[in-house]
């Protein structure tokens, strides 16, 4: 393998103009947080407060550097000074604390004016860029949670609380690790961080192009194989990527096109793209960023998390898989040709799959040796760092190509790490704040007085508060804003935490494509040149399966490993039915002998898949297979 698998130049082409100033700084800059991320994975953490403030400190100079003020305007040089003085002050704040850090973490003083100074202006600069690099909402939503503690003695009845002045709250913010240097921080600094290097390298090396091709053997040469290369190529990427956005950024650029050469509609394209790229964050092992957080959250092991979100997501995927090859069907979309498809042999030569058998070797062994997440990812990242260096070297490239292409996967690593981190700064401030002020507690009482105990109605609010509020928000930053407020209500019906914090995973995830403010699918239409209603019509229709999967999490505790092998057993039958039956109705499969009704008998099995008892499910299974069984759901073949 060389660099031109992974970043081709065409020959001949004139060199890329000298990069400036500010993009050099961010280079190295982004450079030096991807060595102290791999530092600290491998030797340990610094002390708490000394790990969080640096890596705030780098983050945010990294944030001023990616998002700059008034680039490319005439007054772009009151910008440069806007931005050095953001950064100025978030790298007094960091090198006060660290001074500070044993004083703040024995004593726990209390707030001078200089501390609201420096805790207040630390969090409008995260503010700030949380704007940059997300969307103004969630700046908004977390300015607004800390004016609700300033203000809480004002709003009468439930959600009224004593109000907070601002020492105490710089107190929380600012001098203790509740706030800017608080949990949500740590996790973004150690174990998230090393993941997020762990995919960069993994990508570098090689993976993102074995994934599509692989991906494109697998499926291409059947009916619809263009939309299920984008399926399985989209799910692969999307688990180390973490971002719908992202993901579609990249493999959209590749499999949109390919869909549209072949004469898929433009819309049907573009939907394909944006809902695979969704799931891609709900799938094992890696999951994204959010099931880090989530591990944080919960106080369960990561891997316990990407364990029980296994049959999930294989569900997930089966329910778009089905929907796709059906429609392919249906409406006669072609498949790849086979010249157009990768060779098996050049798509599975040892070269391309060292680095990704080497990482998985990796963390499989820093898994048995029982070590923390992110120690298990440095193994892994050294896995992969070994064998791209063997398989390079042993195919005619030199150690300079080995060092460059590692250079910028640690590169790409640090810039990463970004954007999620900033938006876990100013999460975390939310969260404090919620604590701080009790809402979460009104939250759930309010709900209870208006649902009572029927879970099924307190779930149905949630998945509606979960795809609301987690528009225009990346997952991520969405999940913990929810969860911090809302998951309360349903842990208190008695639900496992674990259960109820991957239902609101889910509808967070299912907010980038659920219109209005779907992001993901704005930006699969831009690449797909197509109207968004008709994209989101179309991601709609393709993930039908994903908004009741959640769901069935409650109906059925299996699908979460829980319950023993029997429970388990039943969930996959009923889950298994369940999706088909809800695919089959949004592909609009017909069935002969109902003609139009059809759409009775799938909604019809989909009730009974859900239903309790072993009776129900089985005679879902009955009514699916006598839908396509000759004679019966279709005309028996001529003799």
């Amino acid at each position: 393998m060389t660099t031109q698998d992974i970043d081709p130049t065409p020959p001949g082409t004139d060199p890329e103009p000298r990069p400036s100033l500010r993009i050099r700084a961010a280079e190295a800059l982004a450079l030096l947080i991807g060595v102290f991320v791999f530092y600290t994975s491998f030797f340990g953490a610094f002390e708490t407060l000394n790990q969080r403030a640096s890596f705030v400190a780098m983050i945010v100079a990294m944030a001023v550097l990616l998002y700059p003020t008034g680039g490319g305007r005439r007054w772009r040089p009151l910008g440069i000074a806007l931005d050095a003085a953001m950064g100025g002050w978030v790298l007094v704040s960091a090198l006060y604390v660290i001074a500070n850090f044993e004083r703040i973490m024995v004593q726990l003083p209390f707030a001078e004016p200089l501390d609201v100074w420096l805790g207040f202006g630390t969090l409008l600069v995260v503010l700030e860029l949380a704007r940059r690099t997300a969307s103004l909402v969630f700046p908004i939503i977390v300015g607004g949670m800390v004016a609700y503690a300033f203000f809480g003695d004002l709003i009468p009845g439930a959600f009224g609380h004593r109000g907070f002045d601002a020492f105490y709250i710089t107190e929380v913010m600012f001098l203790s690790d509740r706030g800017l240097w608080g949990m949500l921080v740590s996790i973004a600094s150690t174990t998230l961080a090393a993941f997020i290097l762990f995919g960069a390298l993994l990508l570098h090396t090689g993976a993102g192009q074995t994934f599509f091709d692989l991906s494109a053997r697998a499926g291409g040469a059947s009916p619809g194989g263009a939309a299920k290369i984008a399926t399985i190529a989209s799910g692969l990427f999307g688990s180390i990527s973490g971002s719908s956005v992202a993901n579609i950024a990249t493999t959209g650029n590749f499999t949109i096109p390919l869909m549209k050469r072949l004469r898929y509609p433009a819309s049907f394209a573009g939907g394909v793209e944006a809902v695979a790229s969704t799931g891609g964050q709900l799938a094992p092992p890696i999951m994204g960023t959010a099931a880090f957080v989530m591990a944080e959250l919960v106080g369960v092991n990561y891997w316990t998390i990407a364990a029980v979100a296994f049959l999930p997501a294989a569900l997930f995927y089966l329910g778009v898989f089905t929907t796709v090859h059906l429609i392919a069907k249906r409406t006669g979309l072609g498949q790849v040709s086979g010249e157009d498809l990768p060779d098996w042999r050049a798509a599975a030569n040892w070269r391309r799959l060292a680095p990704i058998f080497a990482g998985i070797a990796g963390l499989a062994w820093g898994i048995c040796n029982g070590n923390s997440i992110q120690l298990t990812a440095c193994y892994g990242m050294i896995g992969i760092m070994l064998a791209f260096t063997v398989a390079t070297l042993s195919g005619g490239g030199s150690i300079g190509e080995v060092v460059r292409t590692l250079v910028r996967a640690f590169r790409d690593g640090g810039k990463g790490v970004v954007i999620v981190g900033i938006l876990l700064v100013a999460a975390q401030v939310f969260v404090a704040m919620v604590n701080l002020t009790g809402v979460g507690v009104a939250v759930t009482s309010q709900i209870l007085a208006v649902a009572g105990d029927n879970i099924w109605v307190i779930a149905g609010i949630m998945a509606v508060v979960c795809l609301i509020a987690g528009m225009g928000l990346p997952t991520s930053a969405a999940y913990v804003l929810v969860a911090a407020v809302f998951a309360p209500v349903l842990i208190q019906q008695g639900l496992d935490p674990v259960m109820v914090h991957l239902f609101v995973l889910y509808y967070a995830a299912l907010s980038v494509i659920t219109p209005p403010v779907c992001v993901a699918v704005f930006v699969s239409a831009t690449i797909a040149e197509a109207p968004w209603l008709k994209v989101a019509r179309d991601t709609l229709r393709l993930g039908g399966t994903a908004y009741a999967l959640p769901m069935l999490f409650i109906a059925y505790p299996g699908l979460l490993l829980q319950g023993g092998a029997e429970a388990i057993a039943h969930a996959i039958l009923s889950g298994v039915v369940f999706v088909l039956a809800v695919a089959n109705l949004f592909a609009g499969q017909p069935v002969v002998r109902l003609g139009p009704l059809a759409p009775v008998l799938w909604i019809g099995v989909a009730v009974l898949a859900l239903l309790p008892g072993w009776t129900a499910s089985v005679a879902a299974l009955a009514l699916l297979v006598a839908a396509y069984a000759p004679g019966l759901g279709r005309p028996a073949r001529a003799t």
